[in-house]
């Protein structure tokens, strides 16, 4: 199976490193850009965008308010589906997997590199709650900042999501729509990977 050039590699999380460091250097706007899905406890998907903030070496992690409504059907569901698209590279990369919290000294680093105004917001907004104008938004804010500081800490019910995929698929445009695609998946975390050429 040829997997030379953009695909050549034995570890599939480096070449989606490789892939992201170049869609860094093209992409206008948020080259980490992620369509995260999720499921309600019907089945019911949904999806939304957030930001992959890391690759580590056997995992994706991203963070989010665990009181959202993406953050309570992870937790109740433990599955999670993403696709991240570069037009500018005309690549993507779907994963499908697990997911855990990643919490503590971690979660702590990443929420401290935000910006002070970032970090009061992610403390005032009760994510995903009806609220009756923006007005309400703007005085959770102003509470928030008056109980917490300018500089506030990581609150408990904010942290990060580590994606463990059984599945990663890479894929990029081709001449007359003949695609090429490479499938990665393995029975759980910590297997081995066994790779399969797809047809587009």
């Amino acid at each position: 199976m040829d997997r030379s050039g953009k695909f050549a590699g034995e570890n599939p999380f480096e070449i989606a490193k490789d892939w992201m460091d170049q869609a860094k250097e093209l992409e206008l706007n948020d080259a980490n850009a992620i369509a995260l899905a999720t499921v309600d406890d019907t089945g019911l998907p949904n999806v939304r965008m957030v930001l992959l903030k890391e690759i580590e070496d056997n995992a994706f992690v991203f963070y989010t308010n665990y009181e959202s409504k993406k953050g309570r059907e992870l937790i109740a569901s433990g599955q999670v589906a993403f696709v991240i698209h570069w037009k500018s590279l005309r690549r993507q990369i779907r994963v499908r997997g697990s997911v855990e919290k990643a919490q503590g000294k971690q979660a702590d680093s990443y929420f401290d590199s935000r910006s002070p105004q970032s970090r009061v917001g992610a403390i005032a907004s009760r994510q995903s709650q009806i609220i009756k104008d923006r007005s309400v938004l703007e005085n959770w804010y102003e509470q928030a900042l008056k109980e917490n500081g300018a500089t506030p800490s990581r609150p408990s019910f904010w942290g990060g999501f580590r994606i463990n995929p059984v599945e990663i698929e890479f894929w990029a445009d081709g001449e007359a729509r003949l695609h090429d695609r490479f499938r990665w998946t393995r029975a759980q975390n910590g297997s081995e990977w066994s790779i399969d050429r797809l047809s587009p």
